[in-house]
């Protein structure tokens, strides 16, 4: 694949780092939702972001097995409808392996624009499975969600592109 012009030759990511941030962004998720915050309606999925920017970069080693799971542990956590986080997780990660290819060719502000669907169609399953379920009808605050998903995206995009953008072995004679 030719690469886009003045994109910066990446490291492979190491699997190691690619769960740790999975688990970190699962840790996230579970604390926040044990703050002060609660179960907020608007509050953004860290999970899911770093679970879509996983299965973006590296669709062949985090794909829709470790969203469902993933998902499943955040059902058991929250006491949700079992399958409910699962089914919006795996969703999220088919359609990212669906776009990955293309999405990559955008900047970040394009990509935290075409990202935002694939948001809005994972809190919207996990909405119609509540609802499905005999939950109440979501208040107007949940729209806000995806939205702050996709604003994050650029800034998790970078943290997380962090460690494969160093050099193996700096040198101040190598470009790379």
């Amino acid at each position: 694949m030719i690469m886009p012009r003045g994109q910066q030759l990446l490291l492979p990511a190491r699997p190691l780092f690619i769960w740790s941030s999975l688990i970190a962004a699962l840790a996230a998720n579970m604390l926040l939702n044990m703050g002060w915050l609660g179960r907020a309606a608007w509050r953004p999925d860290i999970l899911a972001l770093a679970l879509l920017f996983w299965t973006v970069h590296q669709p062949l080693k985090v794909g829709t097995g470790a969203a469902f799971f993933l998902g499943l542990v955040m059902d058991v956590h929250q006491g949700a409808l079992l399958g409910q986080h699962a089914l919006a997780y795996t969703a999220l990660s088919y359609l990212a392996i669906a776009i990955h290819r293309r999405l990559l060719w955008f900047s970040m502000v394009s990509q935290a624009a075409q990202v935002l669907p694939l948001f809005i169609i994972a809190h919207g399953l996990a909405i119609l499975v509540r609802w499905l379920a005999g939950d109440g009808a979501a208040g107007w605050p949940v729209v806000l969600a995806p939205a702050l998903e996709a604003m994050l995206w650029p800034a998790v995009s970078v943290l997380l592109l962090l460690p494969q953008r160093q050099a193996p072995d700096p040198d101040a004679n190598r470009p790379l």
